[in-house]
């Protein structure tokens, strides 16, 4: 079998996502965006749990799954059952990345660990995620996005200081891992295919939910072994650069960031308080960010007395750096995203017309692009294990029967 023809910069990839939820499929998400051949498994009687989120259309349909699912062809299979295992190993032959998300031990005891993967495939590039990683004495605990947000710091960094940590409004650590995982993909098959002649072989990329988000704080790990530093709560204010906050206006709320002493001055001119620049509290970035909380009280005071489109156009005439504060409706009207085809719209069997996410990134010359939305459960499984894997109809219909797929 070789990868469908597809658009964009991944278009001859072929991946086997095994992975369910969130982080796994969003990294396949987006190699489908970009091209790749993405087949995607399930269980045959329960599907992804992602098909039940909200929200849902008057028919039942769940939107999240037709964004995370979209670019997938969609199989159903029992991977605990030994017939499962086999028709997961055809898959795998021709597959260059196979992505899994169980807890740690569970491929192996269904006998598709990365032994069993390398012995069919053995350029595979077998990513795993898990919430703690493959080893290490938490391995074996079940994890989800919210613990690591937890355990990476993330939420005792999050939040104003006196209140209590707080956790994002999205599922940011899977997401983050996601991201790493996908980067990994990319360097291990040019490892394989290009890296110094490319060695031809795969290997195994561990991913856990902890350390991708853990990994954003950039000199933390050398503040705390040097100084004993602990990152606090600091709201909506940066703890090494000021001003920057959002400042509430007139008529809702606009963010500004002035991190260099130029922009800094630029602002206390537009403001009409150019004492700021002279006074001591406010001399440089460091003096600044201690003193941030009188520096903001100045700045809002100007900003509460005008609209927000009135306080961005003055603050912009003078090269400032500040922007408004969008929820999705701001977005869908905003020329800056119309005009980057952030948002385009696909016919759907289940839902017809709906808006999505445009691609991001942008690529000059082999741009992906958005086939198909998260399609039914099962619905490739005739083009998958007939079209492609050769099975026969007598072949489907008996597996069919004993629960297999």
């Amino acid at each position: 079998m070789t990868a469908r023809e597809r658009q964009g910069p991944l278009d001859g990839l072929r991946v086997i996502d095994m992975s369910g939820m969130i982080s796994g499929a969003f990294a396949t998400t987006m190699l489908g965006d970009f091209g790749a051949d993405v087949v995607m498994i399930e269980h045959p009687e329960t599907g992804d749990p992602i098909r039940e989120w909200p929200q849902k259309t008057e028919d039942g349909v769940s939107l999240s799954w037709k964004s995370l699912g979209r670019n997938k062809r969609c199989v159903t299979l029992d991977l605990g059952s030994e017939r499962g295992r086999d028709i997961a190993l055809a898959l795998i032959a021709d597959a260059d990345a196979v992505y899994e998300n169980f807890r740690p031990g569970t491929m192996e005891r269904w006998g598709l660990g990365p032994d069993d993967v390398h012995e069919v495939n053995e350029e595979a590039i077998m990513v795993r995620l898990s919430g703690y990683g493959q080893t290490g004495p938490k391995s074996q605990k079940p994890g989800f996005g919210t613990i690591a947000e937890g355990v990476s710091g993330w939420a005792h960094a999050n939040g104003f200081p006196d209140r209590e940590p707080l956790l994002p409004p999205v599922s940011l650590a899977d997401i983050q891992a996601a991201q790493f995982a996908l980067q990994a993909t990319l360097m291990a098959i040019f490892e394989r295919d290009l890296g110094r002649g490319g060695s031809g072989e795969g290997q195994v990329i561990d991913v856990s939910l902890t350390e991708p988000l853990w990994r954003i704080f950039f000199g933390e790990v050398e503040a705390y072994d040097r100084m004993g530093h602990v990152r606090e709560r600091t709201g909506n204010q940066h703890p090494n650069t000021a001003p920057r906050n959002i400042y509430e206006t007139a008529d809702g709320y606009l963010t500004m960031s002035a991190s260099n002493q130029k922009i800094f001055e630029r602002v206390a001119e537009t403001i009409d308080k150019e004492w700021l620049i002279d006074d001591e509290r406010f001399a440089d970035n460091a003096t600044r960010v201690a003193n941030s909380e009188p520096l903001n009280a100045e700045i809002e005071e100007w900003t509460r007395e005008r609209t927000t489109d009135e306080a961005i156009e003055t603050l912009e005439a003078n090269d400032a750096i500040v922007g408004p504060v969008y929820d999705m409706h701001d977005i869908f009207e905003d020329e800056q995203f119309d005009a980057r085809d952030d948002i385009i719209e696909v016919d759907d069997p289940d839902v017809g017309a709906i808006k999505t996410f445009g691609l991001v990134p942008k690529f000059s010359r082999t741009p992906g692009e958005v086939e198909f939305l998260g399609p039914r459960h099962g619905e490739h499984n005739r083009e998958v294990y007939y079209g492609e894997l050769g099975l026969s109809e007598a072949e489907l219909a008996e597996l069919q029967d004993e629960g297999i797929i």
